[in-house]
């Protein structure tokens, strides 16, 4: 069984660690029963009239795991999880899907209306039916977040990955066939559209961030020459992703 785990709004200003972080630590959390999957960030419009940090972005930690009725556990683990590590003056928000949930539907169609416009806490708790869905301090507006972003990821077509595997050791040359044995596809999204081969080289810059593309981990890249291609994407904050 799959669970998909939304944390949103943990964090203020000028703190150490942003959501991104506080979602990354999770799998410390997890019962041995427990496999993580991956964990992305999804990212929200900075619309005026929306109060956000730094980027407005949210992130949903995926597990995998055999055991029935496993979501009861972690989302008291994500409560507590939430009350040990958020910042005082936020709102954070927690909601937890199993991919069995007849909201399934809804919180998709949630996540992409949150991408077009300002949606309210009412919409984020009707799309959330059947399914954890709480707030932990502040407004509680961090429900909003959390919901569209179990939603976008559940799409499978939003989002980038800020773990997944050993996606943080990583060198600046990575063979394609490297990327591929560890569950990333490699994709070039040149006009073109020339395949990489096994045995080609991707420039990371030792910062590799895959894509959430067809419920899968996808690394875009562009051509730099005959047998090297360039990861798309560079870091451009340094805090939370």
């Amino acid at each position: 069984m799959r669970i998909y785990i939304g944390f949103d709004d943990t964090d203020v200003l000028g703190s150490d660690r942003g959501t991104g972080k506080l979602a990354r630590w999770f799998e410390k959390k997890l019962p041995e029963e427990c496999r993580l999957w991956g964990v992305i960030r999804q990212q929200l419009p900075r619309f005026e009239g929306i109060p956000y940090t730094s980027n407005n972005s949210s992130a949903c930690v995926v597990v995998d795991t055999d055991v029935p009725k496993m979501n009861e556990l972690l989302i008291q683990k994500g409560i507590d999880h939430i009350r040990e590590l958020y910042i005082e003056g936020s709102d954070p928000g927690l909601c937890v899907v199993t991919q069995e949930s007849p909201a399934i539907p809804d919180l998709i169609e949630f996540g992409r209306a949150c991408c077009s416009r300002i949606v309210t806490q009412k919409e984020a708790m009707a799309a959330c039916h059947h399914s954890h869905l709480s707030g932990h301090g502040g407004t509680n507006d961090g429900i909003i977040g959390a919901a569209a972003g179990v939603g976008l990821t559940l799409s499978g077509w939003s989002g980038r990955f800020v773990e997944f595997g050993r996606l943080r050791d990583y060198p600046d040359d990575v063979p394609v066939h490297q990327f591929e044995n560890n569950g990333i596809k490699v994709l070039s999204i040149d006009r073109n559209a020339l395949v990489p081969w096994h045995d080609h080289i991707v420039e990371t810059a030792a910062w590799v961030r895959p894509r959430l593309w067809g419920s899968g981990p996808v690394l875009p890249v562009t051509q730099v020459s005959d047998k090297r291609w360039l990861a798309v994407g560079k870091k451009n904050m340094p805090a939370n992703a």
